[in-house]
């Protein structure tokens, strides 16, 4: 609801690793349509949910000059689900600080979707990192008090895309399709200056809603209070999971809370919670678990409320190494070509791998690896940590070499040969004459007796000793390669 000044106009993204999983956003209030949600900023929000020194701009949103006006600072975040096909919007109206006195809040908001709940995606990490961008935002100011997505409901005007200066606090109307995840954050930019808890009423508009209020956004999410699992990283700020977002509100005498730590169906413990009648739970790495909140209201209307299913929460520590599981190559099996191997991590977090500095994947398989020294990186995409390249050997050999003395494949040999007990390699020509036993430290530089070797093809013979359970097998490989001039 008013224009910032900005020092740097592009997007920047985090280098490798760097991600978060956003505080604020993965302990999400779920929402639904069926009445007007109170909500308040107290100065307690966490700028982490988007770097401020690596996210200067998300959508509309933007770091400003002012170095205390962070993209997100004190702010609130909503998740509802679409419960039927149709168009959404919502207001959010400013209010006053007590009764009577003038309204000072600046609210901005964005809005993050759809995500589809099957994907499995840590959306408070894509949001946090700048991966997920908003599909409506607006930090506009005008005099109404009013933002949101529709219409301005004090002087009418329609939400349009939106354009910095415009004065227009309200964007396009917003078409769902059933069972689509929204995250909306909202904003006030005045508490980054004055600390000043301040409050706002959010109500949700559309002709889905006036259609079907109770049905437009999918109310049974708002009954699974504790919100959705969420995924941290051991060593993050401890996660606060609160009873008072339940449909009971603060009409509560008393909350259990349980934990199921193996999430085996079997509850572990039956916890203390902290704050107004145990209302809040504080969950501190690594107490990976299920948890569950059963509260009875003071008034006894209804006599209990709960979240069956409860919120698993696991924490990921930084990715470790097991092994790089050789599936083939010369000394692994009979495939001459190509070379495969397997990367195993320890633990099972939600991983990507990378060799010799290529690109990430999901499939710890490479194939066709190049024979000798390579290197691994293991990344977590929930931003718990990257490994430092680790190296691995793959035995094996290259299929031509080209000894013109252009420093580029002069010398022919086996790499990885160091990983073997007592290797040695021979050199033959194609009709089986013995040219020469290479020292496996320095290759073949394709000559006999000082002589340059015409281009043909050649074999080799490694021999070496295999460990059989404590027993050394000779072994013996026989390949060919070619010579190029």
């Amino acid at each position: 609801m008013r224009a910032l000044f900005s020092a740097i106009c592009c997007l920047l993204f985090p280098i490798i690793g760097s991600a978060q999983n956003s505080p604020d956003c993965r302990t999400a209030i779920p929402v639904c349509a069926d009445a007007p949600i109170m909500g308040i900023t107290d100065g307690g929000g966490d700028i982490d949910d988007f770097d401020p020194e690596v996210i200067t701009q998300t959508g509309c949103l933007e770091k400003g000059s002012v170095s205390s006006a962070n993209i997100e600072n004190n702010t609130g975040w909503f998740v509802f689900r679409a419960g039927t096909d149709g168009q959404i919007g919502f207001d959010i109206e400013a209010m006053p600080v007590n009764p009577g006195s003038p309204v000072t809040a600046e609210w901005d908001f964005a809005l993050y979707g759809p995500f589809d709940e099957t994907s499995n995606e840590n959306y408070c990490t894509i949001i946090g990192d700048g991966s997920a961008q908003p599909i409506r935002c607006n930090y506009e100011y005008n005099e109404t008090n009013f933002t949101g997505i529709g219409v301005n409901p004090i002087d009418g005007r329609e939400g349009a895309p939106f354009v910095k200066g415009s004065q227009n606090t309200y964007d396009e109307w917003l078409n769902v399709r059933e069972g689509e995840i929204y995250y909306l954050y909202i904003n006030n930019y005045n508490t980054n200056f004055d600390d000043e808890p301040e409050s706002f009423v959010l109500t949700f508009t559309g002709t889905s809603v006036d259609e079907d209020q109770d049905n437009a956004l999918d109310c049974t999410l708002r009954d699974e209070f504790l919100g959705f699992d969420i995924v941290a990283c051991e060593g993050d700020p401890d996660i606060v999971l609160s009873a008072l977002n339940s449909p009971a509100g603060s009409d509560i005498a008393s909350v259990e809370w349980m934990v199921d730590y193996e999430d085996d169906g079997t509850v572990d413990a039956t916890l203390v919670g902290t704050g107004f009648n145990g209302t809040e739970l504080v969950v501190s790495s690594p107490n990976s678990g299920r948890y569950f909140a059963e509260i009875t209201t003071a008034s006894g209307t209804p006599p209990t409320v709960e979240d069956v299913g409860g919120i698993l929460i696991t924490f990921y520590g930084t990715p470790e190494l097991d092994e790089v599981r050789v599936i083939d190559d010369l000394v692994h099996s009979d495939q001459t070509d190509p070379y495969n191997i397997e990367v195993v991590p320890i633990g099972d977090g939600n991983y990507e791998y990378a060799i010799n500095n290529g690109e990430f994947q999901d499939d710890p398989i490479f194939y066709d690896v190049p024979p000798g020294t390579n290197t691994v990186v293991i990344n977590d995409k929930n931003g718990c940590g990257t490994t430092v390249p680790i190296e691995f050997l793959v035995v094996g050999y290259p299929k031509f070499f080209t000894p013109n003395s252009d420093g580029v494949y002069d010398n022919w040999n086996v790499y990885g040969v160091e990983e073997l007990v007592n290797p040695v390699v021979f050199i033959f020509d194609r009709y089986g004459k013995l040219l020469k036993q290479i020292d496996v430290n320095i290759g073949w530089d394709g000559t006999f007796n000082g002589r340059d070797m015409p281009s043909s093809d050649y074999w080799f013979r490694l021999d070496y000793e295999r460990d059989d359970e404590g027993v050394l097998v000779a072994t013996s490989v026989r390949r060919h390669f070619s010579l190029v001039r």
